[in-house]
């Protein structure tokens, strides 16, 4: 076989089994979180955390999740975040079908490279 032959294989095999959505947006994103007041820690259901708000935590977008802020002296308050198929995922699922990569398709769902987190900037007022 030659290296010519091979090159074209293995590009081949990449296009296949890589998602658009997942080369050009990635899995995760940015998730900025505010309070006011600000200083509250913030906990989220999937394991992530900061310690003090304002922070912005890098997660994934495959799944929504809970975030809950505490502050001493306030009520703690909870904020769901769930995902939605995105503008820019969305032409990278499409690019995927018309490029005939069924494959990335499927990736693309797979890791949320398609999805985007909603509310995003999460912002939340403590009752203190």
């Amino acid at each position: 076989m030659s290296r010519f032959s091979k090159l074209v294989g293995i590009i081949t095999l990449i296009t296949f089994v890589t998602g658009c959505a997942s080369i050009t947006r990635g899995t995760r994103d940015a998730l900025v979180l505010e309070t006011e007041p600000s200083g509250a820690a913030a906990y989220l259901s999937n394991g992530y955390s900061c310690a003090e708000t304002p922070c912005a935590i890098q997660v994934p977008r495959k799944t929504g999740f809970t975030v809950t802020f505490k502050k001493d002296g306030c009520k703690d308050k909870s904020v769901n975040v769930v995902t939605r198929m995105s503008t820019a995922g969305g032409a990278g699922m499409a690019g995927n079908v018309l490029v005939g990569g069924i494959v990335g398709v499927g990736v693309d769902a797979y890791t949320g490279a398609a999805k985007e987190l909603i509310p995003n900037p999460v912002s939340a007022k403590l009752d203190c």
